[in-house]
């Protein structure tokens, strides 16, 4: 098989381990390049410092994006107390320290557990947040004071994991290796501000790694040094067709090729019974629509075109 064969790329998620000090969109691009087409997209961004999982739609397959980017996510974490950062993470100007060795291991646990379920948490002020057009990262990194509103989210588990004392020129700071499981939106550098808001002595986040996006676990994750090399040896991305990614993912209804037919051409089906506002539905191996069947006639919020012979 040629590189060009290889380029041939049909429609469907593409999950990749992001590397650490690639944006998103530096993942996007090189994948774009990778699989010979511009119709690459992402559901949902990692900071540059971050790894992990990082869910690519290709081709039709970026119209399933948007049904993805609002699942749970999963991220293993350190977290450093006893200095504050301008970012809450590791890249930004060091704002405040604070010696942390009374600082009581059970008192960790506690502020923890109350940082875990529904909560309202104040996004980073380095985030992709806009304000009034402008994103809240330009604002703070011009040094605006920049004042967002909390927002709820939820926090599903929040592990402790380990914890080590380290020196740091004369400072005493506690390193806490952490998972999260996380509902979209929540901000993990927050947490381990939050955390350090808590206890008196600041925090900030030393690394990130996302495990997880919805069902789509680390472990099939590719690497993108990984994927150049398939590409240069002429095998093809390993691209998961997008019905099996929405059996994955979704609730499905099973429709007969009628159905589908008349899908798409922008007939209503009855709903189901479930009143589920989110349901792909699936010809056998052809993902048809998503759909709304939260009333008595299903609504379609995206219809997929028959996909052109490759």
């Amino acid at each position: 098989m040629t590189e060009d064969s290889a380029k041939q790329v049909n429609d469907g998620l593409l999950i990749v381990d992001k590397p650490a000090g690639w944006t998103s969109h530096d993942v996007v691009a090189r994948t774009r390049r990778l699989a010979g087409t511009r119709r690459v997209g992402h559901a949902g961004t990692l900071d540059p410092m971050a790894t992990g999982v990082l869910v690519l739609g290709l081709n039709r397959a970026t119209k399933l994006l948007t049904f993805l980017v609002g699942c749970d996510k999963t991220y293993t974490a350190t977290i450093r107390l006893g200095q504050a950062t301008l970012t809450d993470d590791a890249e930004g100007e060091v704002t405040r320290t604070a010696d942390v060795r009374d600082v009581d291991p059970a008192a960790v646990v506690t502020e923890i557990d109350r940082l875990t379920g529904p909560i309202e948490q104040v996004p980073s002020a380095v985030s992709a947040i806009k304000i009034k057009g402008v994103r809240s990262y330009t604002r703070a990194r011009e040094g605006e004071d920049v004042d967002l509103p909390a927002r709820p989210v939820t926090v599903h588990r929040f592990d402790l994991l380990a914890e080590r004392w380290i020196d740091l020129e004369g400072l005493r700071v506690l390193d806490l290796d952490v998972e999260v499981e996380v509902s979209s939106g929540t901000y993990v550098r927050a947490l381990a501000r939050d955390l350090g808001a808590a206890l008196g002595v600041g925090g900030h986040l030393t690394a990130l790694r996302r495990t997880s996006v919805g069902r789509f676990g680390i472990e099939e994750a590719h690497s993108l040094d990984a994927l150049i090399e398939q590409v240069d040896a002429g095998v093809p991305l390993p691209v998961i067709p997008m019905a099996q990614a929405a059996r994955n993912q979704m609730d499905v209804r099973e429709v007969s090729e009628s159905e589908a037919v008349d899908l798409r051409h922008g007939k209503r089906l009855p709903a189901g019974t479930a009143h589920r506002d989110v349901v792909a539905a699936v010809s056998g191996e052809d993902l048809v629509a998503i759909l709304d069947e939260s009333d008595r006639l299903a609504r379609s919020h995206v219809v997929f075109p028959v996909a052109e012979p490759t």
